[in-house]
């Protein structure tokens, strides 16, 4: 979700150290030369991080080599790829996502009723992955929907209020399973399908693990603390070797309202007065903490869903913590046990990974239906020798004790924020996605931005990182010392965006190749490709730090070379995301969210056209978009 500088939740007031003063600038670059050698690709014959390996190439064999030509970057309403590519809309929001007997129309001015939106694609669309059905021919896709812009979903906007309007925006949030086939003329989605299916924010969930059935979530609606409905703000994604899809709820504070002074509990997770605006607890009462004081405990979880069984009820995990989550990237240590890589969207928040306690066992999800709950979750320190700490969030562990308010497992994963400030974790600049090299074993995260570095009594820069006012955002990458499941790692700063034409020194950045602010989605596909996608916010495209990167963008890289080449350009007022491939490498299918988006963020529903008419020159859509090569080639190669 593109954010507005001045309106990013900021509610890390910890004394923790930032990642900007361990920082060494030495190694703030490219890894140069080779890689360690090779190694197996992590999940062997399952899945891998949204692409399933079975049935596909040799990846490693064909090597980490990029072979398109480099998209220049232009102000366009139109996706942009390199000659040679094809991008098509495969599913827009609003498209009816297959149940059969019911896939109602979308209405071009936006009064298509609640009961019609939780039929159809959700808005926003975020993180995916592909599950195959049949190999690279076709496959499911489980579709994140982040948020609702009411200007568009409605067709006045905010200008009235309604139960009606609250339920068809909750009916726009969460995720969507389509079924999709490649055919003579291309990808196309299956209407209907057995396997169709919307999960939004009123579909009946269970809670798992250590905070399942902790006083602090417990409600009058829910008595037990096991069962929740909804899910919401899907932002990225993750995906399982057992097969089964990890959906993240990030911004979920937002749609809150809270009291005029929030307790401790509430203000170190950004509650407040009438939230972000949405006014769902106008109308849907659980959204009003004053009345509901526990129900914003049970958001901000990993969810998972067996995208293979339209009746399976989601589970939220979480022995996987509770944050502002971003993404979830599987990895498998070497004796099969599941590695969880996590980013918290928000200034000054923290990098989490969770390790199994259990191997993985065959038979998909049934065999595997307990494993997320059963495990330690860890935070990261980042030292200023370039050495790491993974510090467990553990009861009874070092400060979390019940004389520090955490009486219980579960008191710690709820409050994993404060665990991890009473940790000395080190504050971040908004981690967002995490990735997992098949190859080396080498972790990213993208550090989107902070513009509140320095300013006022925020933490400031240093010499070894001099990133006060840190617009463009940088990766950082780390190798654990061992296996995945390993306490300690080495790091460096794989790249520092930005523009080295710009005046200001600390938004010139030391990119290799095309010049690009604001990392978010990412990925590294089992070539050893990293793709990189943009999400700067349109109050900020085309202007200061960014005057020449007017539109967000999709890039490719070789991290064993270090260049950096643009692959994709999105519409006006998007923001490129979600990133998935079939097994033969062959298509590649990526989310254009919010196209035409307006410099306030909420659309005008007297001018639903001003700033886009992507894809269909009418109401702007988010849509999933897939991209194959003409001649029928690996993406990328």
């Amino acid at each position: 979700m593109a954010k507005d500088f001045d309106l990013m939740e900021d509610s890390n007031r910890s004394a923790n150290p930032t990642i900007h003063e361990v920082s060494d600038p030495a190694r703030r670059i490219f890894v140069r030369g080779a890689l360690a050698s090779a190694t197996a690709a992590l999940f062997g014959g399952g899945l891998l991080a949204g692409c399933a390996s079975t049935g596909g190439p040799n990846a490693a064999a064909l090597g980490r080599g990029i072979g398109f030509a480099s998209v220049p970057m232009r102000d366009v309403d139109e996706v942009l790829v390199p000659p040679g590519y094809t991008a098509r809309v495969l599913n827009r929001w609003g498209d009816a996502v297959g149940v059969a007997g019911k896939m109602p129309a979308f209405k071009t001015d936006g009064s298509n009723t609640a009961e019609e939106q939780a039929l159809q694609a959700g808005m926003h669309h975020d993180g995916m992955s592909y599950f195959p059905l049949d190999g690279s021919k076709r496959g499911l896709l489980a579709i994140n929907h982040e948020y609702t812009d009411d200007g568009l979903l409605h067709p006045d906007g905010m200008k009235t209020w309604s139960a009606e309007k609250v339920r068809k925006a909750q009916a726009a949030h969460g995720v969507s399973i389509i079924e999709i086939e490649a055919g003579p003329n291309g990808w196309r989605q299956v209407l209907p399908s057995k396997y169709a299916r919307r999960i939004t924010a009123t579909t009946p969930m269970l809670i798992s693990g250590p905070a399942a059935g902790h006083t602090w979530m417990k409600t009058a609606a829910d008595p037990t603390g096991t069962r929740v409905l909804g899910t919401i703000n899907n932002c990225a994604n993750g995906q399982t070797p057992w097969g089964t899809y990890l959906t993240c709820e990030e911004n979920f504070i937002n749609y809150f309202h809270g009291p005029d002074q929030p307790d401790a509990h509430g203000k170190r997770w950004g509650l407040k007065k009438d939230g972000a605006g949405y006014r769902w607890h106008e109308f849907d009462e659980r959204f009003d903490a004053t009345r509901h004081p526990n129900e914003p405990n049970r958001f901000g979880w990993v969810v998972e869903i067996d995208p293979m069984d339209p009746t399976m009820t989601p589970i939220k995990r979480t022995a996987l913590g509770r944050a502002a989550h971003e993404g979830a990237a599987v990895a498998l240590t070497d004796d099969g046990r599941a590695v969880v890589y996590m980013g918290e969207d928000a200034r000054f928040e923290y990098i989490y990974k969770f390790v199994s306690r259990d191997r993985v066992k065959p038979g998909g999800f049934a065999a595997n239906r307990d494993l997320l709950d059963h495990g330690t979750l860890y935070v990261a320190k980042f030292n200023a020798d370039g050495s790491g700490e993974w510090l467990p969030l553990v009861h009874d562990r070092g400060p979390l004790t019940a004389a520090n308010g955490f009486a219980n497992q579960g008191a710690v994963l709820i409050q994993a924020r404060q665990a991890s400030d009473a940790l000395g974790a080190t504050k971040m600049d908004r981690p967002e996605w995490t990735a997992v090299d098949p190859i080396s074993k080498e972790v990213y995260c993208t550090l989107t931005n902070n513009s509140n570095r320095g300013r006022d009594k925020s933490p400031g820069a240093d010499a070894a990182n001099p990133r006060a006012n840190n617009t463009m955002g940088h990766i950082i990458r780390w190798k654990e010392s061992g296996d995945l499941d390993a306490t300690r790692f080495t790091w460096n700063h794989f790249v520092m965006a930005g523009d080295p034409s710009l005046p200001r020194a600390e938004a010139k950045g030391n990119i290799r190749g095309d010049i690009f602010g604001s990392p978010d989605g990412l990925w590294v596909d089992p070539r050893g490709v990293l793709w990189i996608q943009t999400d700067v916010s349109t109050s900020t495209l085309g202007k200061g730090d960014y005057a020449n990167l007017p539109n967000n963008q999709m890039l490719a890289c070789d991290p064993t070379k270090g260049e950096i080449r643009r692959f994709l350009v999105g519409p006006r007022g998007c923001e490129v995301t979600g990133i998935a491939m079939t097994p033969d490498l062959r298509t590649m299918f990526i989310n254009i969210q919010h196209p035409g988006e307006s410099p306030s963020e909420r659309s005008d529903p007297d001018a639903p056209t001003k700033y886009s008419r992507w894809p269909d020159g009418g109401r702007p859509r988010s849509a999933t978009v897939v991209i194959t090569k003409n001649d029928g080639g690996v993406i990328g190669l």
